[in-house]
């Protein structure tokens, strides 16, 4: 296992100096052209996908990339969600979802997550894409199918619905492919630049 520590002596030593106006600017400043919606997994890295630099991104990372259908009341999605369009001003919101996602491949396998209740009451918030799907046991369906349906969701988030009314944001859905580092875009259904 890796030392964190070192990796920020590292970070601290070679990597600050070489951005040091960079982050002088972010002290004071916040603002991300773009909110990145991806799964948990730590081989999903939205910075490094995109060629992002710090600042670039407004990272809400659930498991199996879920964002629930707005309700009201106290939830960190949703205030993530709502203090990036409204107040940030991002410009588009992107739903990642990946190749060999646990999330997904538990739901399509139907594997026993009575172990984890937790992370089974989450995951019931892709029964919807799960419908969806035409063949149950299909991962890569199913993560388009998610994808697709958390953009729906996503919708109903007053800050988005407002921000996508004014014409102010644009939507995607993505699906990034871990072993070949393509990145599919479900609305043009055609691959990005890997």
């Amino acid at each position: 296992m890796p030392d964190l520590s070192e990796g920020v002596a590292q970070f601290q030593r070679d990597v600050f100096p070489a951005k040091k106006e960079l982050f002088a600017r972010l002290a004071d400043r916040h603002t991300p052209h773009t909110l990145f919606i991806g799964c948990s997994d730590a081989r999903v890295v939205p910075e490094l996908i995109t060629g992002c630099e710090p600042g670039e991104l407004f990272v809400i990372r659930t498991a199996g990339n879920l964002v629930p259908a707005y309700t009201p009341g106290a939830d960190g999605v949703a205030a993530s969600i709502e203090y990036a369009v409204a107040a940030l001003g991002v410009r588009e919101v992107v739903v990642c979802g990946h190749s060999a996602c646990g999330a997904m491949t538990a739901l399509a396998h139907g594997h026993d997550l009575s172990g984890a209740p937790a992370v089974a009451d989450w995951l019931r918030l892709a029964d919807a894409s799960v419908a969806r799907t035409a063949t149950a046991a299909d991962v890569p369906a199913l993560v388009r199918q998610n994808v697709l349906a958390q953009l729906a969701n996503l919708a109903t988030h007053p800050s988005v619905a407002r921000a996508l009314a004014e014409g102010t944001v644009t939507l995607r859905g993505w699906v990034f492919d871990i072993a070949t580092g393509r990145v599919e875009e479900l609305r043009a259904m055609a691959p990005l630049a890997a």
